[in-house]
């Protein structure tokens, strides 16, 4: 007897016509499994010069290199993928969607389980490091097997991919708002903190001076009274720059700990640029955890401002699928992402057979240029108003949709602040973010459809039931004008 005796199956504990259900069986596991699994596959470690000794002296041998199967065995690849797209589809966190799956029958049977298991399904640092192993390629597989998913079950015709909408909003990054007298002293602790590290003792490191001056900071900045704190700004700044000095002079003298001191030297040339930099700088230095952080203005009243980074959003024209998405670090231009945002949505299509011929864009997309770098592409926006047809004025009325889409995966897909680290963390972001919003779409999708059949066959039914109806209360009558014809 064995103990799967005494499990309960998920299968009989689930009600099958479940949209996440029914989606558990359309997606092509297989499919993703074998595009994915180089991604997740063992690196392979060159080889180190070791040296020992024997009886006949010393001896030089090469070891380590290749495959190492050491350290723990790794979790199922199709429960890892099945977390990456239940994570951002109900806008969980690593933490929460790990307990919330380990209470879920449904998500233990999207994940390919056979039997209820109440314990945690890995840790959550392992989310992390598979996502970045899969990196930007593995992610635009599984949006790739979403759009293959969508066509299979129906939910979207072959066609309406090569007409889509792209438009690009802001994703922001992580942090607090920057203001100077913040900055400064986050950048006098992490000067410290990196010296101690490093065994360089400093004369004085200004902690209590430097609490007192951002408290000042933040009541005179509360009260509009800029000229004091102008007066009181300047202060870190100059122990910012005593710290800075004398780290530099004694890191000479300190021990050989090349981690250490690389660690060091990156913080105190980010210290550097934040004491040197003025208010009408270009490229500063927002905040130091996160220098890729840019300043992109959008022009909304509610928001002038944003600090993060430029992401393209691409989605058909008809279903507001998402086709592409994708970050442009630097703040470039809207019309000058066009061509690489319509290059993703072509690989994602490629499969499929069908590539973009028709995009349908707002104003920051025109322009010659755009339209060179873009061949064999029908670019529509409202500046070509007089000399556009009158299907194409149609199309150009469904713009709008792509601005929903946005909001969704802002509010419901976690696209609204990147925890992610670095440039890589806010792609991978991005590509989560459409993700979880196309797993929701085939959710509704399959709702949509299954409602469809069932209203189709419940008319059926009541046509069917009124013709039989009208056969029994004719047919007497018909017999009786027979028999007095006759």
């Amino acid at each position: 007897m064995t103990d799967d005796f005494f499990r309960a199956r998920l299968d009989a504990m689930i009600v099958p016509k479940y949209a996440l259900a029914v989606l558990a069986l359309r997606l092509p596991w297989r499919q993703i499994e074998q595009g994915i699994a180089p991604c997740s596959a063992r690196k392979a470690r060159p080889e180190q010069l070791q040296m020992d000794e024997d009886l006949f002296g010393a001896t030089a041998q090469w070891a380590g290199g290749g495959v190492s199967n050491a350290g723990r065995s790794r979790l199922p690849l199709r429960l890892m993928i099945a977390l990456t797209l239940l994570k951002n589809s109900f806008d969980l966190s690593d933490e929460e969607l790990v307990q919330r799956f380990a209470e879920n029958v449904y998500y233990q049977y999207f994940a390919g389980y056979e039997y209820f298991d109440p314990t945690v399904p890995c840790d959550t640092t392992q989310m992390g490091r598979f996502r970045s192993a899969l990196g930007e390629t593995g992610l635009e597989e599984l949006l790739q097997a979403t759009l293959q998913t969508a066509l299979d079950i129906g939910a979207v015709r072959k066609s309406e991919f090569e007409r889509v909408i792209v438009d690009t909003t802001v994703q922001e990054k992580a942090i607090a708002h920057p203001v100077d007298s913040r900055l400064l002293e986050i950048a006098r602790r992490k000067v410290v903190v990196a010296a101690k590290r490093c065994g360089i003792v400093l004369k004085q490191t200004f902690a209590a001076e430097g609490k007192t001056l951002q408290r000042q900071a933040g009541g005179y900045a509360h009260a509009k009274q800029f000229k004091r704190l102008k007066r009181v700004v300047k202060r870190p700044r100059t122990i910012l720059g005593i710290l800075v000095r004398e780290a530099r002079r004694k890191m000479a003298s300190t021990a050989d700990n090349a981690l250490a001191l690389n660690s060091l030297n990156t913080w105190l040339e980010r210290a550097e640029r934040v004491r040197n930099q003025q208010r009408h700088d270009k490229n500063k230095l927002y905040a130091l955890h996160a220098p890729e952080v840019e300043y992109i203005g959008k022009g909304k009243a509610r928001k002038p401002y944003e600090f993060g980074v430029k992401v393209s959003v691409a989605i058909t024209h008809k279903q507001g699928l998402i086709v592409g998405a994708r970050s442009f670090p630097g703040n470039p231009w809207d019309g000058h992402t066009l061509a690489e945002q319509i290059e993703q949505s072509t690989i994602l299509l490629e499969d499929i057979g069908v590539k973009p011929r028709q995009v349908v864009v707002d104003l920051g997309y025109r322009g010659k240029e755009v339209d060179a770098a873009n061949p064999g592409v029908d670019i529509i926006h409202r500046g070509r108003s007089k000399t556009m047809s009158k299907h194409e004025r149609k199309l150009l009325k469904r713009r709008q949709a792509v601005e929903p889409a946005i909001g969704h995966l802002k509010a419901d897909h976690r696209m609204n602040r990147c925890w992610l680290k670095g440039s890589m963390g806010d792609a991978l972001h991005a590509l989560s973010c459409a993700l979880g919003y196309n797993l929701r779409w085939l959710i509704r999708a399959l709702v949509r459809l299954s409602l469809t059949g069932f209203l189709l066959a419940l008319l059926l039914t009541r046509w069917t039931a009124s013709l039989a109806t009208r056969y029994v209360l004719h047919e007497p009558q018909t017999a009786h004008a027979n028999m007095m014809q006759a």
